[in-house]
């Protein structure tokens, strides 16, 4: 348990504070400051067992003459903490992995709202996993550690937060929970907030009830009340005092006029619900305004732009809390038009394009094999992903004349909040082998674009035949709230302006069944769970609406994928055949793969994936492996290929690494002279087995055996089916038997030597 009060040790030139607080089932957060990083302006090291995070805070020292708060929160791991060596050619870490991005804008995006307002030093937040032992994981100490050191610092701060994780197992809440732990749960939400409320959310579920989420939710805070308390309680023993700042203000006398001027077109503005018709009549307004001034506010045109869009906002939101009508004309719960379409491109595996109101998203799906999967490399090991979803977001999508770059943190989290939502409806690679790649291209934007991912997404694995259990979409949800908090509106499907200038980005993905994935940022101090339970079940009601849009365009998965799609068949060998297929250095996977066309991927416990173009070469492919693993047995029927040839009679190629001997006896009904006569090294022959001898590797063929007409012994008088490859009446065991002398139909010659009797076998035996 956290004890009462903060213990300190003094050192050389230190003092240190620390503290221990409950942080989860039967863990403890040890926050710790004052010894390490003594120039910063607040650092402090967190433990959980055997996972320790290092968080430093600074700030410059004069404001910047920005009009946002410059916050910049880094998160790096370091191999060094799990006791590894990064791979690859260079050993250092470089650039942050997606991982690292993710859990840097999950951090920023708690923090962020809980600086003042009109704050504008530049904050960087320091963020360094040194310690790691495999069992906690460390992104919500991170965000423990980040909040505590900004804290006690003498930075300007509203009120600790903190962050937890609630996952669930066998309907069971557990704060916290280790990695295996993780891989059991159904809920895994992590949570963040102060003692008041909560202010970010993010989620992955195996499609829950709304009344479950709110559930997860309420332990979430209780948990978080206990760890805010904790670090409040550091501060008071070992905080510094906070600095003074100022806020920027806006000439009043200024205010006033702009105010004055703006009211008719404000009027006007409230009435075009058009997006691009809208800037466009905000940028005349601003215009006719500044000439209005004239010469003594020549200089101050930013100044006037941000009072009038000021204005406009607040307009905007007066207007959705007094009359119930948005921006674009819209009710509060009502959904913007849809419309899609899939199969939109002739040579890809799925594609779709899904379009709601003014944002629009084409998704292109890609199979591939085992060999296409993600290797990641971290601290924690190396992983394989087969499902991985890309989102782009070009600047011509709004309009922009903005140079293509790689993907930001945005692309990188909205791409990952998508994937998360889509995975849960993928069948299990047992089902369904392939590597599954997801690229939504952003053709248009107006909000809430990475909803329409996950829309376009699951109507594009669709359209690719991929067998998901059933479709998911996603909704943005908002929030508008007057200054006293007495009056709220909640927004869905929000558009551009909502987001810019509403109180909540609440993003909830979805099935039928329940939720697979929530994604929540607010620009207040806080919510509380009553307000997030309304705007689930708001939230919900457009979910099953939209999910009904998409369905009469594409509502299940195709029955049959792509012409152009990869053939994917997994066949199961014995462990210990692994080695046949391989072959010597590998020589004879690589000739199966050159003779067929085939990409073959083996794992360690026997399971071969088979990736072909089409269903032949896949067939030609699996026969080829067939015949290197499995036992001949006497009694078949196989096609093989000559491969020499000697008096006595031919050596036929059954697999690879199988050849059998058909004696010259065994060729024809009639008496055979040559060899060549019949058979000639190259030609494929159709034989039946007629005896293995194990002990000696040796495998006796009979070609007359399947030859009709004969009537001689060994002709058992079954016909070749050669789309099977074996005889119509093919038994084990009892195989045709030379016969001795001279034999029927050969037209004389010499007689053979007579032979000793074999003892006769029994069919069934």
């Amino acid at each position: 348990m956290a004890k009462t009060s903060v213990t300190q040790t003094k050192g050389l030139n230190f003092t240190e504070s620390k503290i221990v607080i409950p942080f989860g089932d039967g863990k403890e957060l040890e926050l710790s400051t004052g010894k390490l990083a003594k120039q910063a302006n607040g650092a402090v090291l967190a433990r959980v067992g055997g996972t320790s995070v290092f968080a430093a805070v600074t700030m410059s020292e004069e404001p910047t003459d920005r009009d946002f708060f410059p916050l910049m929160v880094d998160y790096r791991e370091k191999f060094y903490a799990a006791g590894r060596i990064p791979g690859g050619f260079f050993k250092r870490e470089a650039r942050p992995s997606d991982n690292e991005t993710l859990r840097a804008r999950l951090t920023d995006r708690t923090l962020r709202p809980m600086f003042p307002e009109g704050f504008r030093h530049e904050v960087i937040v320091s963020i360094t996993v040194v310690s790691m032992d495999l069992e906690n994981p460390a992104d919500l100490v991170a965000m423990c550690a980040a909040s505590a050191a900004i804290h006690v610092s003498n930075i300007p701060f509203l009120k600790p937060i903190a962050g937890v994780r609630v996952g669930r197992m066998d309907d069971e809440y557990v704060v916290n929970p280790t990695f295996e732990q993780m891989d059991e749960v159904d809920v895994n939400m992590i949570v963040a907030g102060h003692a008041d409320g909560i202010n970010m959310v993010e989620a992955g579920m195996l499609e829950v009830s709304e009344a479950e989420t709110v559930r997860a939710l309420e332990v979430a805070h209780d948990a978080i009340k206990t760890i805010c308390d904790g670090v409040e309680k550091l501060r008071r023993k070992a905080g510094k005092e906070k600095i003074e700042y100022e806020i920027p203000q806006k000439d009043q006398a200024l205010v006033k006029k702009v105010e004055k001027l703006a009211t008719p077109h404000i009027k006007d503005i409230t009435k075009t619900h058009e997006k691009k018709a809208r800037e466009k009549r905000v940028k005349q307004a601003v215009t006719e305004i500044r000439e209005k001034l004239g010469e003594e506010y020549a200089e101050h045109g930013s100044e006037v732009s941000s009072i009038f869009h000021d204005i406009d906002e607040r307009e905007m939101r007066k207007h959705v809390l007094s009359k119930g009508v948005r921006a674009d004309g819209r009710k509060p719960a009502e959904i913007r038009p849809i419309w899609s379409e899939v199969d939109a491109l002739p040579s890809v595996h799925g594609s779709s394009v899904f379009t709601r109101g003014q944002t629009q998203a084409l998704a292109i799906v890609t199979l591939g094999s085992t060999d296409d999967q993600q290797m990641i490399d971290d601290m924690t090991g190396v992983t394989h992903k087969h499902f991985f979803l890309h989102y782009n977001f070009p600047g011509f999508s709004v309009g922009e004349a903005k140079a293509p770059r790689g993907p930001g943190r945005r692309e990188i989290g909205h791409g990952a909040l998508a994937e998360r939502a889509v995975s849960v409806i993928l069948p299990d690679r047992e089902t369904f082998p392939y590597t599954v790649r997801v690229v939504v291209e952003i053709l248009e934007s107006n909000g809430s674009s990475s909803m329409a991912t996950v829309c376009s997404s699951s109507m594009a694995l669709m359209d690719a035949g991929v067998p998901v259990k059933r479709p998911v979409a996603g909704i943005a949800m908002g929030l508008i709230a007057s200054e006293d908090g007495k009056k709220t509106a909640i927004l869905s499907d929000i558009q551009g302006i909502e987001d810019h200038c509403g109180d909540m980005d609440f993003k909830v993905c979805g099935t039928s069944e329940g939720i697979t994935a929530l994604q929540m940022d607010i620009k207040i101090e806080g919510v509380s769970s009553k307000m997030l339970a309304e705007a689930l079940e708001q939230a919900r009601q457009g979910r099953l609406h939209i999910l009904d849009k998409m369905a009469e365009t594409i509502g299940e998965p195709r029955d049959e994928m792509k012409p152009q799609t990869p053939r994917m068949t997994i066949l199961q060998i014995p462990v210990e055949k692994i080695r046949d297929v391989i072959g010597s250095g590998g020589k004879t996977i690589r000739s199966i793969q050159e003779t067929t066309g085939a990409k073959i991927d083996i794992e360690d416990d026997g399971t071969i994936y088979v990736t072909t173009a089409n269903a032949e070469t896949a067939e030609k492919t699996i026969m080829m492996i067939d015949g290197l693993v499995r036992e001949i047995e006497e009694g078949e029927v196989l096609t093989g290929k000559v491969v020499r040839v000697i008096d006595s009679g031919a050596i036929v190629q059954l697999s690879p690494n199988k050849d059998g001997m058909i004696h010259i006896s065994e060729l024809e009904h009639r008496r055979v002279e040559k060899v060549e006569d019949v058979l000639n090294v190259g030609d494929e022959v159709n034989v039946k087995v007629l005896e293995v001898d194990s002990s000696r590797g040796r495998i006796r063929l009979s070609r007359k055996a399947l030859i009709e007409g004969g009537g001689g012994d060994g002709n058992d008088g079954g016909g070749y089916d050669r789309g099977r490859g074996r005889s119509n009446s093919d038994r084990r065991g009892g195989g045709p038997r030379a016969s001795s002398g001279k034999e029927e139909g050969s037209g004389g010659g010499r007689a053979r030597r007579p032979r000793p009797p074999r003892p006769r076998r029994d069919r069934d035996e």
